[in-house]
């Protein structure tokens, strides 16, 4: 479905990415992992249209995406739940979720087509139906991050992007939050996940990719990578909880 190959990406004269390939194949949960400053938020804002590539190729159901503006990407399929929610701080969780719908009802789908969605997003996350009405400003963190997901997924993405979800989230919200991500790949979603909780990203995922300084330096299937030694003394160690124990 993704395949990224040589991508090179920075900011002004700093270069982040070097040499980056790596591919998303359908159905898959795909997991980046790496410490801060590493590069892989830069990766996603690269994919996602927010920032232009330097140079390589990205390539989505085998057509180039390089360089297309961030409007063009969602319409083509890609959704990017961006770090640290940012949600529409003073519009009501109902309001923020229509409002991602627009590129969907663009592609053409109608008034009872948004309410299926609308029905399918707070079949995931329970709460937002209770607090539908509620300004998303006031919401907890965690019920942000189910906003920001759901937000996205109202575009009805075949690539479901997803920067940090567990960031500032209580293990048992996290928890919840990881198994929403299982729940989407079991209804046929797709997902690239960026994460600091190697830990509880690699227990979802069906493989991973770390990143140090802008290159990727290991690759493999989760399960793996959780026992490599070396990813286990850098992202495994007492600093990261296990939201599944």
């Amino acid at each position: 479905m993704l395949k990224v190959r040589n991508l090179e990406a920075g900011y002004g004269p700093l270069k982040v990415l070097r040499q980056v390939s790596l591919h998303v194949s359908a159905g898959e949960i795909v997991t980046l992992i790496g410490a801060n400053g590493a590069g892989k938020s830069t990766l996603l804002r690269a994919l996602s249209g927010l920032l232009a590539p330097r140079g390589g190729e990205v390539l989505f159901d085998g057509a180039s995406i390089r360089g297309l503006p961030a409007e063009r990407v969602v319409g083509l399929g890609i959704a990017l739940v961006p770090e640290g929610r940012q949600v529409f701080a003073a519009m009501s969780v109902e309001e923020n979720l229509v409002l991602g719908g627009y590129v969907a009802a663009r592609r053409g789908r109608d008034g009872e087509g948004t309410a299926r969605a609308l029905d399918q997003i707070y079949g995931l996350f329970p709460i937002l139906r209770e607090r539908c009405a509620q300004l998303a400003g006031t919401l907890s963190g965690g019920e942000q991050q189910m906003l920001a997901m759901g937000r996205a997924l109202m575009t009805d993405p075949r690539l479901l992007m997803m920067d940090e979800p567990s960031m500032g989230l209580a293990p048992l919200v996290v928890r919840d939050i990881f198994r929403a991500v299982q729940r989407l790949r079991e209804e046929g979603r797709t997902v690239l996940l960026v994460e600091q909780n190697a830990r509880a990203a690699l227990r979802i995922a069906d493989r991973g990719y770390v990143i140090e300084t802008g290159r990727l330096v290991l690759e493999g299937e989760a399960g793996f990578l959780l026992r490599d030694r070396e990813v286990q003394r850098a992202y495994l160690g007492k600093g990261y909880r296990d939201v599944w124990e």
